[in-house]
């Protein structure tokens, strides 16, 4: 831990690039906040003792006064190299020392009245409960409010059909005035006069979960800065909204959208009070929770101590304040702000969020996989039938609100219509048609440059950026996901309505996309598919908005994929980012200092290759810091096993691995284990297919019934909710076998590399006494994706010790998933566990290097089965 934080302070003094390993159970969350919090106190402190210099000089009158100039050779007496007069230069110079005096003067005030507050709020319990009795004669008054004007209404007898037109102007879309972005209306203008200090030096520390965040919060809580740190935890409104009638969309989409609408409604409340006297406008829901007040409260309260996310929604519940901005407030006078990576990474997220990168630090922990979310957070993918759907239900919006809706408006909608036209026809179908029934005549996978897919679908006279940024503040997915919801209901309740009667096609042809037809023609009562479900769910153009997007990026660093499958319906476009780079270097650009870091980050070269050089990060800016594991030597046996009990070589190639001789091998090797091992033996398959072959085929022979005799098997699930449930049979089945002892000594878990077992999840003391690895875990080389990736990186990458960048990836992404899931054993100080790889080609030196080190110093290469087998019972 000491090695650690000393490299990570240095890394953070010098502004470099660091990538850094230390396996779990060492203490790396630790050793990440103590390295980090205290090189930022010695750095504030530098800075304020450099501040306070610069006063006192200005104070004692130094600063302003003349400079004695003298020149140079050949230069006249009077004038600077620029050939300027000495006292324009001294001028300038001294103009520009009083501005920033000034500067640091304003700061201290700010900073001093931010500290007096935030000390206030520590010590005065008086304080809090004021803003809560506050807040509960808010609430009387607004109830009060509330209840006369129902008894009015009922006096007066209220129209219900001007009533129910109310809800239906919430549908139309706002005037769009200009392409020009305007400044978003933040409500921060007008009402704070004390706009945080922007100097304050920060960490962002990201990891991929929530869990993950909420595990390191509790860490800085426990750790000697816990008490003294301004921390912020950001997260999605999904997880911090606390508005339940918003929390009930469920759909991320839709919460975005609603929020939004929200706030749209509370900013032109204001402008409708003031115009007044002029129409009676409709009444628009406004969030009680977004009241600036109140999140200012909160914004304080989350700086005068760490919380994390369930805290903070807590507090965000009794004070009636939105945690999501409230949060926000937060973070430009924070220390350290703690964020899920998609956040940091995504830049419109980003400046969203508030979030400026500008000399900031960076660490980003978790990060073995930091290539692969990069490439998903930029990629996106729509179906045949979304596109239809959307093209659908746009046209009839379009029709029944055709008269109230402005001109810009209208040239837009029509632009949008004719780009789902043209993608469908792209994918050899028409959108007048049902896409489930029109059969596609050209199936197969057919990619494509960005620039050649514009060209050939026709849409290359049409200003993308401009539609992507009409899709944004017009907020139309959100108004038709209403327009839809309010007329989705059944085709029969439409058609009541004479008014509504040409929607009637739009519903018919709704119910027949979502539930699918029998044979009859009778729509079915259950849906047919996942992906209809998430048509019900969401409006279909949020996710064509992802995919406009995708398309603004540059010609040479992604494609798009043609899928075309069955009918329109099932094919598909899909936008691949190839360079990831691109998306990482605006981070590296800005930051002061970026820090990789991970438990597990062999191989390295991805990240040197495909990540740093490629976003024009010097080599020499880059560090490296790779530590051992804190276990004894004898609590590890790492063996790379040759061949098996009867001598059967272990290859499993695509071409070996379905013999039966290969499968009956494989099950001799973890009988024999079996035998040996106690508590818990978790077995790797490189796929879902191969381990129900391989479990099938043992079930013909008998031989698992010998399995069964030692061990309780269970099957890694497919779906994600089945997880936890064997995750706990699996854990009471080993520890009911050590208490009651007898014949039954455990249990056998059959998982799959890249699948739910083999991240994230702790297989520690009895739970993973031995991980077994079948084969090597090669991605699959036909597929389109990968093709692509592979020919653009020899494309672009130089060679690397005589081999084509396209192998070297190959072989990183298959490592990467071994030493995931063999790093699932060893979780902490005291735990004890043997890791058997099965294929003699573990032994290559290439690949055996790219084992972590402390795993690959304790390898033994074992070229018989019976040596090996000695080892293990020792």
């Amino acid at each position: 831990q000491e090695r650690f934080m000393a490299a990570l302070y240095s890394a953070l003094e010098a502004g470099r690039v660091g990538i850094f390993e230390s396996p779990t159970g060492t203490g790396k969350s630790l050793s990440l906040i103590c390295g980090a919090l205290s090189w930022l106190r010695d750095f504030e402190e530098r800075k304020q003792r450099e501040e306070a210099r610069l006063l006192a000089l200005e104070e004692s009158g130094t600063e302003g006064k003349e400079r004695p100039t003298s020149a140079g050779p050949g230069q006249p007496e009077g004038k600077d190299g620029a050939g300027e007069p000495d006292w324009v230069t001294a001028f300038v110079q001294r103009k520009e020392e009083r501005d920033m005096v000034d500067r640091l003067k304003e700061e201290q005030i700010r900073r001093k009245k931010r500290e007096d507050r935030l000390e206030k709020i520590r010590h005065n319990v008086q304080l809090k409960y004021a803003a809560k009795r506050k807040r509960s004669e808010e609430d009387e008054t607004k109830r009060l409010l509330q209840l006369s004007k129902e008894i009015l209404s009922e006096g007066a007898g209220v129209d219900v059909l001007e009533q129910l037109d109310h809800n239906e102007e919430e549908l139309i879309l706002a005037e769009y005035e200009s392409d020009e972005e305007k400044k978003a209306v933040s409500g921060l203008e007008d009402d704070d006069d004390d706009l945080e200090e922007e100097h304050v030096t920060k960490i962002y520390y990201c990891s991929r979960t929530h869990s993950q965040l909420s595990q390191f919060v509790h860490e800085v809580q426990k750790s000697p800065f816990g008490k003294d740190t301004r921390l912020v935890s950001l997260g999605s409104r999904q997880n911090l909204c606390v508005n339940e009638e918003v929390r009930r969309l469920g759909a991320l989409q839709l919460i975005n959208d609603r929020c939004m609408e929200m706030q749209k409604n509370k900013h032109e409340k204001k402008s409708d009070e003031e115009n007044e006297g002029k129409k009676r406008r409709v009444s628009r829901t406004v969030c009680p929770f977004y009241s600036y007040e109140q999140m200012q409260f909160l914004r304080d309260e989350v700086l005068v101590e760490v919380k994390d996310i369930e805290q903070l929604v807590a507090l965000g519940r009794e004070t009636k304040a939105c945690p999501y901005y409230g949060s926000r407030y937060a973070i430009p006078a924070a220390q350290l702000v703690v964020l899920p990576y998609q956040m940091l990474l995504h830049e419109p997220t980003r400046s969203a969020a508030g979030i400026k990168l500008k000399d900031q630090v960076v660490i980003i922990d978790e990060a073995h996989n930091l290539i692969d979310t990069i490439t998903c957070i930029h990629s996106a993918e729509v179906s045949g039938s979304q596109l239809c759907c959307a093209h659908s239900q746009l046209l009839q919006y379009m029709e029944r609100y055709r008269k109230r809706l402005k001109a810009k408006n209208l040239m837009y909608i029509k632009q949008i219509l004719y780009l789902l036209e043209r993608f469908v026809a792209m994918l050899g179908g028409n959108v007048n048609q049902n896409p489930s029934c029109q059969a596609v005549s050209q199936t197969g996978t057919v990619l494509k440059s960005i620039n050649d897919f514009l060209f050939q679908s026709q849409i290359d006279n049409i200003n993308l950026f401009k539609v992507q940024r009409y899709c944004e503040k017009s907020l139309i997915s959100r108004k038709l996901f209403g327009f839809v919801e309010r007329y989705g209901g059944s085709a029969a309740a439409v058609k009541t309505n004479k008014e509504n009667q040409k929607l009637a096609g739009l519903q018919n042809f709704l119910l027949t996309l979502q539930q699918g037809s029998d044979k009859e023609g009778t729509p079915q009562s259950l849906p047919m598919e996942a992906e209809n479900d998430q048509l019900r769910t969401a409006s279909p153009l949020m996710q064509i908005e992802g995919f406009l997007s995708a398309l603004t990026n540059a010609n040479q660093d992604g494609r798009v994929i043609l899928n075309r499958q069955g009918t329109v319906g099932q094919s598909s476009l899909k936008f691949l980012l190839l360079n990831p780079a691109v998306h990482f270097a605006k981070v590296v650009e800005e930051c002061r200092a970026v820090i990789i870091a991970g438990g597990t980050m062999q191989p390295v070269a991805d990240f040197r290759e495909q990540l740093l050089s490629c976003a024009g990060v010097d080599p020499a800016r880059v560090v490296e810091f790779s530590c051992g594991h804190v276990i004894p030597p004898e609590n590890i046996l790492p063996l790379i096993l040759c061949s098996g009990p009867s001598n059967q070589q272990l290859e499993f190639t695509y071409q070996t691995r379905d013999l039966p001789q290969m499968m009956d091998e494989t099950g001799r090797i973890l009988c024999n284990l079996c035998n040996v091992v106690p508590g818990g033996v978790v077995c790797f398959f490189p796929s879902y297919e191969y381990e129900k072959q391989v479990y099938a085929h043992w079930e013909k022979t008998g031989l698992l019934t010998r399995l069964v005799m030692k061990k309780k098997i269970f099957q890694e699930p497919k779906k994600a909710s089945q997880v936890e449930q064997v995750l706990v049979e699996y854990a009471k089945c080993i520890k009911r076998c050590s208490q009651a002892g007898g014949q039954m000594t455990g249990a056998l878990l059959l998982s799959v590399v890249g699948g739910k077992m083999s991240e994230g999840i702790n297989f520690s003391d009895d739970l993973g006494r031995c991980v077994v690895m079948v084969g090597m875990p090669y991605p699959n080389i036909k597929s389109p994706e990968l093709q692509e990736k592979m020919s653009w990186l020899d494309k672009t990458m130089p060679r690397s010790a005589g081999q084509a960048p396209s192998r070297v990836l190959i072989e990183n992404l298959c490592m990467k998933a071994v030493n995931q899931s063999i790093g699932r054993a060893i979780r902490h100080q005291k735990d004890f566990a043997s890791i058997l790889l099965l294929d003699h080609r573990y032994a290559r030196p290439a690949i055996f290097n790219k084992l972590p080190q402390w795993i690959r110093e304790r390898t033994q290469v074992k070229p018989a089965f019976g040596s090996a087998f000695a080892e293990l019972r020792k």
